[in-house]
Order: C-alpha cells, then structure tokens, then sequence
C-alpha cells in the first residue's frame, strides 16, 4: 500500500519522528496500529486518569425521561 501525504503532514510526520529517534514509516505505523487496532478506547495514562475514569463507572442509576423535561423538574 502506498499512501501520498500532502506536504505538511509529510511534514509533521517527520518531525515527531525525528522527536521519537525513529524512521517516519515506523512512526506512521505506530500510530495506525494505536488508533485502528486499538481494544480500549480509553486507556488512562497516570494515576490521576485512572482513578477519575474509575469514578466515572455507571452506578445503574438512570432518570426517567419526563425527569428531563422542565416540567419534570418540579415534581
């Protein structure tokens, strides 16, 4: 498979690349495998994320839907 990039993202490909110490192809690579062969889709990275994403769990509580209408407020 050959890919054309337009000249700024060829660009900035090889600037990363150059940042992370590696060939821009193995660079591009990387990505693609992240973003298209990824099985979580958030993956926490420090603690802090970890135990926010962790809070986040759906706790089974869920409003009805005239509790959403300004009406419902009241009742």
């Amino acid at each position: 498979m050959v890919i054309n990039l337009d000249a700024e993202l060829e660009t900035a490909v090889n600037a990363e690349a150059s940042r992370e110490g590696v060939a821009p192809e193995e660079l591009v690579l990387k990505v693609l495998r992240t973003q298209l062969l990824s099985t979580s889709p958030l993956e926490p990275r420090d603690d802090w994320e970890r135990d926010l994403l962790q809070s986040a769990k759906p706790w089974g509580v869920s409003l009805p839907n005239s509790a959403l209408s300004s009406e419902g407020l009241y009742d």
